[in-house]
């Protein structure tokens, strides 16, 4: 199973009653060294996945290379058996020659001493060859065993690793079904949580947080931030992503913010804020807010309804991947 992991955003963004083009600058450099670490942690993933289907590579090669050696060992065996029957003959030759030379000691003097030199070196050479036949099957048995212990290795890593995957999701599910425990009385509201990509997704609609224009969170979308920030306060081993997003709608309000790029910034900033309010235990470092305007829609904006669901906060989990990251290298 392919999983992904996609840390983008931006630190918290604080605007007073106006933005000076320096802290808009500031905004804009932090924005793009977050998005290269994003690029950075998704390429470790993806090495990471990478290296795993290596391993499965290296299973199967070895498994092949004992295969090949054990069907060497197998024609090496054949071969002895073939020089002993061989040998075989030959001494059967050799009885002949000694019942004929006892049978006719006259002249067969010369005849007996060729057939002894004869059997004398094909013993040598039966006997030299079972020497080297041993010899290598010392070498394939060490060799095998070599390979047998490398494969065993490789299968506990894999096994290992796959654990771990498994636990990461089994994780991600256990939060997700707590999430949609906690938040079920947001259902109607336009709050939905779901899994996707190896993370969990808390997804807001703009009229359960945000009136039109605003940054500023309703009644109704502050009673939801307490409550998922009561759960993310129980879950340590997250990375948690802010997002906010609009429709392609022109901004038309004030107080500074020129586009749909500042709204959706400084909508998720808002959240951001929030969820540290009511979860004082949450660590800043794992929580990051960035804003995508309206160039990053779940449906196209066509329609009042599409354009509803477009405006969106969204609140990404990520578990951290540094246990099975550890597994890989070690």
């Amino acid at each position: 199973m392919k999983k992904q992991i996609a840390l983008i955003g931006m630190s918290a963004l604080l605007f007073g009653s106006c933005v000076t083009l320096g802290k808009y600058e500031a905004l804009e450099s932090k924005n793009t060294q977050l998005r290269r670490e994003f690029n950075a942690t998704q390429g470790e993933l993806n090495d990471l996945r990478e290296e795993n289907a290596e391993l499965q590579r290296q299973n199967q090669s070895l498994n092949a290379e004992i295969v090949e050696l054990t069907d060497n060992n197998n024609k090496n065996i054949d071969a002895i058996k073939s020089l002993k029957q061989e040998m075989a003959n030959m001494k059967m030759g050799y009885d002949t020659v000694i019942e004929n030379y006892m049978q006719r000691i006259t002249g067969q003097s010369q005849n007996l001493d060729r057939a002894n030199n004869l059997l004398a070196a094909r013993t040598k050479e039966l006997s030299d060859k079972e020497e080297a036949f041993k010899a290598k099957e010392e070498t394939f048995r060490t060799r095998e065993n070599e390979l047998r212990a490398k494969q065993e290795e490789l299968e506990k890593q894999e096994a290992s690793t796959r654990k771990a995957l498994e636990a990461k999701e089994k994780e991600l599910e256990h939060l997700r079904s707590s999430l949609n425990n906690a938040l079920v009385g947001f259902a109607d509201k336009g709050l939905n949580v779901e899994t996707r990509d190896g993370k969990v997704y808390v997804s807001m609609e703009s009229k359960l947080l945000f009136p039109s224009a605003s940054w500023t969170v309703s009644k109704d979308g502050v009673e939801a931030i307490k409550t998922l920030a009561k759960v993310l306060e129980d879950n340590t081993d997250l990375n948690i992503l802010v997002e906010g997003h609009t429709d392609n709608a022109a901004y038309k309000g004030s107080n500074g913010v020129k586009d749909n790029w500042d709204l959706s910034v400084m909508r998720a900033t808002s959240i951001v804020k929030l969820l540290l309010q009511y979860g004082p235990k949450i660590d800043p470092s794992r929580i990051e807010a960035c804003g995508h305007g309206e160039f990053a829609p779940k449906v196209p904006n066509d329609t009042p309804a599409n354009k509803a669901l477009n405006r969106r906060t969204e609140i990404i989990l990520t578990p951290k991947m540094s246990d099975i990251l550890n597994l890989i290298e070690n």
